[in-house]
């Protein structure tokens, strides 16, 4: 389970945002709600209904809450903290009530600062809270920039994934990652893979042993992350699974989206690396709407329906 607590999003989130501390700094341990809740329910701007998210003060809400008479603010105040407040950002650099400053110091919770006005405090914070808390799932496999394309390159060991990564990294395409994946679904339609850290820029290769990329081809050679667009899983050539002219696209579901697969055999004398590009290219085709085989059956049910006419 992915865990936050307030002093790492500040620290992850210094440059950015410029926040700081102002009081509570000794509860910078506060853990925000765990990973199954949505970003966008996390933080927001002041609000007594949902306690249990960060509050964000903006001009507005300082106007309304300094327009409130004494008892009210502390009712206010009472609320958000017998709700769970996981901290307050007072935004824009504006002055902070006194009283709000000595209850979160009195019942440690966090108050930060930050120069932002709160509408970009809030879009920034719940991007870097969804990317945060995405779903994660490792897979073991390649993954390739291949034209632009985040490719993940999978099959069973000993098939050659590794040696087709090495020519396609020849033929200028770019490393991600290799024998494990570290996917997230940063959004609901788009997951995104990077490498680990203990095996960035790194390939192993059967009787080479393991090649740092980015030493041996450049920087140019290795990226830091891609989209997922395709699977390209490699089977032996013998297998009954192998369907030579699939009619429909094939799909593989990871982390609940599907993504576009294509299988390929391999074999003595079949030049893989190209027929990835092929695949990957074809695939580009396919997102801009071009769909080569369906084109060829309509092009196939006219010419049988004229000769039909013919007779």
């Amino acid at each position: 389970m992915t865990m936050l607590s307030i002093q790492e999003l500040v620290d992850e989130n210094i440059e950015t945002l410029g926040l700081t501390w102002i009081a509570g700094m000794d509860a910078g341990n506060r853990q925000l709600p765990e990973s199954n809740t949505a970003a966008a329910d996390l933080l927001g701007h002041l609000n007594v209904v949902h306690p249990s998210r960060i509050q964000v003060f903006g001009k507005e809400e300082l106007v309304f809450y300094k327009k409130l008479k004494e008892s009210a603010r502390e009712k206010v105040l009472i609320e958000l903290a017998e709700g769970g407040v996981p901290a307050v950002i007072i935004a824009e650099g504006l002055e902070t009530p006194v009283e709000l400053t000595s209850f979160c110091s009195q019942n440690q919770i966090p108050l930060l600062s930050s120069q932002h006005d709160a509408a970009h405090l809030i879009d920034v914070l719940r991007i870097y809270l969804g990317k945060r808390f995405a779903p994660t799932t490792t897979v073991h496999g390649v993954f390739m920039d291949v034209l632009g394309m985040g490719v993940l390159i999978t099959g069973e060991s000993g098939l050659g994934k590794s040696e087709l990564a090495l020519e396609l990294i020849s033929r200028g395409h770019g490393l991600v990652a290799d024998d494990a994946v570290e996917f997230s679904r940063t959004t609901p339609t788009m997951i995104e893979g990077q490498c680990p850290d203990l095996l960035r820029n790194l390939l192993e290769v059967r009787g080479l042993g393991l090649l740092d990329i980015r030493t041996i081809f450049g920087e140019a050679a290795v990226r830091r992350k891609m989209r997922l667009k395709l699977i390209v899983h490699l089977v032996r050539a013998n297998s009954e699974k192998f369907e030579r002219l699939p009619i429909q696209d094939q799909t593989q579901k990871l982390l609940g989206l599907p993504i576009r697969r294509v299988m390929l055999q391999v074999a003595a004398g079949r030049n893989l690396a190209v027929l990835v590009e092929a695949a990957a290219r074809n695939t580009i085709l396919k997102l801009r709407g071009i769909d080569t085989l369906g084109e060829f059956m309509e092009r196939q049910a006219q010419a049988i329906m004229e000769n039909s006419n013919l007779q």
